[in-house]
């Protein structure tokens, strides 16, 4: 075995994980998790107007 099989070797083995991967991440029982993801940014909007609320009645 020489570094040219190695080499195609790694190669196979990174493009099946690479596969593996896109199949994972497009998978129908990973979107609800994937859209709790992506709403959190706006989960601190909440946060943040009871925090203005709180301020402006304080004063």
């Amino acid at each position: 075995m020489d570094i040219n099989d190695l080499r195609g070797i790694s190669t196979a083995f990174l493009m099946a994980a690479f596969i593996g991967l896109c199949i994972w991440a497009w998978s129908s029982k990973r979107k609800k998790k994937f859209d709790e993801a992506a709403n959190l940014p706006f989960a601190d909007e909440d946060i943040n107007e009871r925090t203005m609320r709180e301020e402006s009645r304080d004063e």
